[in-house]
């Protein structure tokens, strides 16, 4: 049987296309605005689009399906959103005794307001050679996905009012006008996941395959853990890397240097195979515990919005919480 190689993962792969911005209006004259016609206004919104890379636009429409609306750190304290009623105790002040919902009983009632304090994230993406690979030509790589939840996750934080950082970048970013920024520097990023200059009690949100051993990814987030970062490690497989579908004698091709593998018939390996994927996934779900995180894991084949919208939930906390 004819030897079949793996499709090559490091192969260059063909930038997309930029999108050419949009020609700009004639200016009104000044005094009363003159009506915009739907068409106008179709014509400004691509033409805005078209400054945005393509990835990030890709990225705001995984984002706008998944939540609107804000998210912050909320607890209690000084604002002006309404929160919850709860029980007069012992201390309170009487200016603090909500007098029409406590007549509606025998108890009185405080007014509590919600407080929300923007919070850090920092986001990193895998860019070794391993996250540029994928199983067949219908599917993106997982860089590429790993890319679009990222940035999709982003979009719904900046629209939160929370401040975005990406590992090994100097400042964090704000508001919704960030992620072509983002974008642009995603495409720079490079090293490992260690960011010593992230603020104490933000979040932080892994992205790769998470195939190298156990105890570099274990040094990587203890290295966070220990600076009071928690967060979520997102693994982003390609299906073929988990359910290895091929057949007869394939020749696997390294991805970055060494000897590649010959196996006579892969479908003798395949429960092998998937018994240390399981094991591995096992240690890493492990290495996330143990430091108070959370291990997600998604296929290139899945729709992001399911890992997108389950992240979401994970790094919203607790009312109540400081």
């Amino acid at each position: 049987m004819a030897e079949r190689p793996l499709p090559d993962p490091a192969a260059p792969r063909p930038a997309p296309n930029a999108t050419p911005a949009g020609a700009a209006g004639t200016r009104p004259p000044r005094g009363t605005p003159a009506p915009v016609s739907p068409r106008d206004a179709a014509a400004r919104a691509e033409a805005a689009a078209s400054a945005l890379p393509p990835l990030a636009v890709a990225a705001e429409r995984v984002a706008a399906t998944v939540m609107q609306g804000v998210h912050g750190r909320r607890r209690s304290g000084q604002g002006d959103a309404f929160w919850q009623f709860r029980p007069h105790l012992p201390g309170d002040g009487a200016g603090r005794i909500d007098w029409r919902q406590s007549a509606k009983t025998d108890r009185l009632f405080v007014r509590e307001t919600e407080w929300e304090a923007a919070q850090t994230v920092g986001l990193w993406r895998d860019a070794g050679p391993g996250m540029d690979w994928s199983g067949a030509p219908s599917r993106g790589t997982k860089r590429a996905r790993a890319d679009l939840l990222l940035l999709a996750l982003a979009a719904l934080l900046l629209r939160g009012g929370e401040r975005v950082r990406l590992f090994g970048h100097g400042r964090a970013h704000a508001g919704r006008g960030a992620l072509a920024p983002l974008a642009d520097a995603l495409n720079r990023a490079a090293g490992p996941p260690a960011e010593p200059r992230l603020p104490r009690h933000a979040r932080a949100v892994l992205f790769g395959d998470f195939l190298a051993p156990l105890e570099e990814i274990r040094r990587e987030v203890a290295t966070l853990a220990a600076q009071g970062v928690r967060g979520h490690l997102v693994q982003v497989l390609d299906p073929a890397e988990e359910t290895l579908p091929f057949n007869g004698r394939v020749r696997f091709e390294p991805l970055a240097g060494g000897e590649a593998a010959l196996v006579p018939r892969v479908e003798g390996v395949r429960a092998l195979y998937a018994e240390r994927l399981a094991a591995h996934r096992d240690g890493l779900a492990a290495v996330a515990s143990a430091a108070g995180w959370r291990l997600l894991c998604h296929r290139t084949d899945h729709p992001p919005q399911s890992a997108l919208l389950a992240l979401w939930q994970g790094l919203a906390p607790a009312r109540g919480a400081a």
